[in-house]
Formats: C-alpha cells, structure tokens, sequence
C-alpha cells in the first residue's frame, strides 16, 4: 500500500492542528494495532508554545519537538528511559533562549534533548571565524549554531501498512539571513511497529544562490540506566585523540564510566570509526552489568567524525554522555576549514545524513552487539594519542 500522508503543519498553507491524533484503531499496521502518533502543545513557563509530536509504535515512544530543531526530547522502550536529567528541566522555547548571552554560550540555556542537532551553518564554541573577520553576520560564532532553536514550519506524518509497518515524522526547517547563509533541513525519524529501533535521515540543501558552509554535529545524550560507574563505551576504532589537556588526563580510561561526582570537569575525545562493507561505524554504551545497552550505526562517508563527551558530573548538575557523530569535529570553524572538514554546499545542493539508534535490553542482545565490535575491530591496532593532535585540536602541538 501506499504511503499514508498526514499534513500536522503547514505555515505557508495555513495549516496546523490543535490535537492530532492518528493511530492504529483507525489504520493497522504490519498487522498491528498497536501505534500511535500524536501531537500535542505544552503550556506554561519557559516550555510554552513548544509543540511535541510522539512516536509510539507498540514498543518505544519517543518525543519530538518540531518547535526546538525537530530535536529528539526522550523516549522510552518498554518501561526503560532513554535521555538524561538536565538541570534543564523541560523543553524551552527558542523564544526563551538567548544565543548571545553567557559570552555566546546562551544555548546552553535550553539544552536537554536526548538528541540535539548543531549547526547547520557552523557548531562548537563560540568565537570568531578568522575567515571572516570583520563581517557581522558570518564572522560571530555561537556555540553550537542555531539549528536546535529554529521551529519547523512544516511537519508531517508518514505511514505505510505493509510489513514491517512503517512510521516517520518529517519536520522542515529554515536557517536563513538576508546577507547571510540560507540552508534548510529537510529531517524525517523513522521506525517501524514494535520495533527497538528508530533511524535518522536528514538532508540539507543550499536555498542561496551562493556556495555556503555547512557543519552538522548530532549531539546525543544518555544518563541512566544506561550511564552508571561500571558502563562502558564500545566503539570499532582507528584513531582516538583527546580534545584538550583535561581529556588527557582520562584517556586511559576513555571507555568507561565512574559514579557522579560533583567535581568532575567535562572531558571529550575525538575518533576515527571503523566501518564494515557498507561503510557503517557503530559504537555502544552498555551498563556495568551487561544486560542493557544502546548502539548508534552511522554512516561514515555522511558522518566521518564521532566525539564522545563524558560529563559524569552530580546528578543535580547533568549526569550525562554524549554520542555524537558529525560531519567534523566540534571546533571553531576556522580551525575546521583550514583542515579540510567544513563543507560547502553549492548552489542549490544538498547533503544526506543518517543514523540508527537502537536498544539492546538483555544480556543476548547486548552481547550479540558486543561481539559486532569485536569483529568490526579485528587485527586493527587503535592509533591512541596522548596528547591532543593538531590535526583534530586546536589544543595539539
């Protein structure tokens, strides 16, 4: 059968819906009844006007916010939590944040996502592009571009009845500045009924009539239970390298976890994944005990560089890791123009990028996952450098 399409908003068409709601009792599929997607809009406080589309297809929900980035809120897989407790509560409308505050680290102000994109025009700490000293517009850099604070202007749904049951929710968004970058993001979350699983697929197209830069980093981020002191991080590598002095200190014991600990500084290495014949890199968080565990497979000819960011900090204060593949690394624009890894976008061309998320909720299947790293890690020798590398930081030598 073909594909169902369910129109939530459309600004140019006028269009949007105070409670939709479009499930199984109305359309089974894969031979199942039991789904949903709905969409609902939070009131009051710094989350009101946020609007918040679930995904429920019989065994993980997950929350989408069309208002914040057609960013991942958090989800839930058979009773198990996926996210993290930020000291950010609740989503905060873009309305609430100010980029610019805090010396450009005012995004910070509304960072709790389970899955937060940067960019798309530029991402990592707030400074100067070098390249365009002097230029008021694209010159200035904020932490993590704007992206995660720009709301959808269209949203829909999509489903298919036949097997396996397909779901997907796309979100259209515009990142535009007269004088400026003018990108859009195209991003569709997909996953089918009773699945553990959901997949990203995103495309960003150049709407100028003149080349533009384009970063994407996709900032996922885990607490409990998958993060406690005895978790691990399992990733098929070639090359590892901390970020600063600080990662340095840990980078023997980059791949695993301690308990919260209230004086605990961020510390973020930078990879090279290994990929199998389709060119996929995958990389696992699993718990002390090794009976429940989530897998990132990314695409490393559209997502070549991953950062890993550990923050096990007070649970008060964010008690968090983050899986982040990116179309580079999480510096200063300059620094990644001048080795090779910021892209330029035509004209009117665009660039594809994906990623599935998966969760493993048993000893089997978290030691089938396991073994996958194994494999795909082979004879290979991990390149672990001590020192921050120039190549990858600012803070190499």
């Amino acid at each position: 059968m073909p594909a169902a399409l369910h129109v939530i908003t459309d600004v140019a068409g006028q269009v949007w819906h105070d409670n939709f709601e479009l499930s199984g009792t109305s359309l089974p599929l894969g031979g199942s009844t039991n789904w949903a997607v709905c969409q609902r809009r939070l009131r009051g406080g710094l989350s009101d006007g946020v609007d918040v589309v679930e995904i429920d297809n019989g065994a993980l929900k997950l929350e989408v916010l069309p208002t914040r980035g057609m960013g991942v809120w958090r989800g839930n897989f058979r009773g198990i939590p996926i996210g993290w407790e930020s000291p950010v509560k609740m989503p905060v409308h873009p309305a609430f944040v100010n980029q610019m505050e805090r010396g450009g680290l005012g995004w910070l102000a509304g960072f709790n996502e389970l899955i937060c994109r940067c960019g798309l025009s530029f991402m990592g700490p707030p400074g100067r592009d070098a390249d365009f000293e002097g230029h008021p517009i694209l010159g200035e850099l904020t932490l993590h571009g704007k992206i995660a604070n720009l709301p959808a202007h269209r949203v829909e749904v999509s489903v298919e009845s036949d097997q396996p049951g397909r779901i997907a929710v796309t979100g259209v968004i515009d990142e535009c500045s007269m004088f400026g970058p003018c990108l859009r993001l195209t991003s569709t979350i997909e996953t089918t009924v009773g699945s553990n699983s959901f997949t990203i697929r995103d495309e960003v197209t150049n709407l100028s009539a003149k080349h533009a830069d384009f970063e994407m980093l996709y900032h996922t981020n885990i607490g409990r239970p998958f993060l406690e002191a005895g978790s691990r991080f399992l990733a098929a590598v070639r090359e590892v390298s901390p970020r600063d002095a600080r990662a340095a200190e840990g980078v023997d014991a980059y791949d695993n976890y301690t308990a919260p600990d209230a004086s605990y500084a961020e510390q973020a290495y930078f990879f090279r994944l290994i990929g199998d014949a389709q060119q996929r890199g995958l990389v696992v968080l699993r718990n002390a005990a090794g009976d429940l565990a989530l897998s990132l497979r990314v695409s490393l000819a559209e997502l070549p560089c991953f950062t890993l960011w550990k923050n096990t900090a007070a649970e008060a204060d964010g008690y968090v890791t983050g899986l982040e593949p990116g179309t580079n690394f999480p510096n200063l624009r300059s620094f990644e123009r001048a080795h090779g890894r910021v892209h330029s976008l035509a004209p009117g061309a665009s660039r594809r990028m994906s990623f599935e998320f998966a969760i493993h909720p048993d000893k089997a299947s978290v030691q089938q996952v396991a073994e996958e790293v194994q494999c795909l890690q082979g004879v290979t020798t991990v390149a672990m450098s001590r020192e921050p590398l120039r190549e990858y930081s600012p803070a190499g030598k």
